[in-house]
Formats: structure tokens, sequence, C-alpha cells
């Protein structure tokens, strides 16, 4: 299988992350990763991003917080 490079693997490297990518398309992507480490270490670092939203995703604000916001978008609607 060829090389698709690393602007192609770039381009789809948010879809790759998120599986959202058929297998062939995926297939192709990993055949690059395992020869380019900057595209790699882009992987790596879009994994991280992904792990540490959703933790931060799964979080209680606390009340404090919820009235600041509440006050800030009050402020933008008067």
């Amino acid at each position: 299988m060829n090389d698709c490079g690393c602007e192609k693997a770039r381009k789809d490297l948010e879809e790759f992350i998120h599986n959202e990518l058929d297998a062939a398309e995926a297939e192709v992507i990993k055949t690059h990763l395992l020869n380019c480490e900057g595209c790699e270490e882009e992987v790596h670092i879009g994994h991280m991003l992904t792990e540490k939203l959703q933790k931060a995703c799964k979080e209680k604000a606390s009340q404090e917080l919820k009235d600041r916001v509440l006050q800030s978008l009050a402020t933008l609607t008067d």
C-alpha cells in the first residue's frame, strides 16, 4: 500500500483519532503513521487532548462558577 503523505494524513487526522474514517482510509493513515514520526506525534497529542476534554466534560462546575457564567451571559444580553 502506498504512503498517503503528510498532507492527507494531517487533513484526516481528526477523523482518524475519533474513528470516523472507513476501514480502508484508516488503514492508509495507519500505514503513513508507521513511517512518519511527525504525524505519529500529532496523533499522540490529539489522543491526549481528546482524553483531557472528555474528562473535563464529565466534571461538575461549582455553583460559584455557574453563577459567574450566568451573570456574564446576562450582561451580554442587556
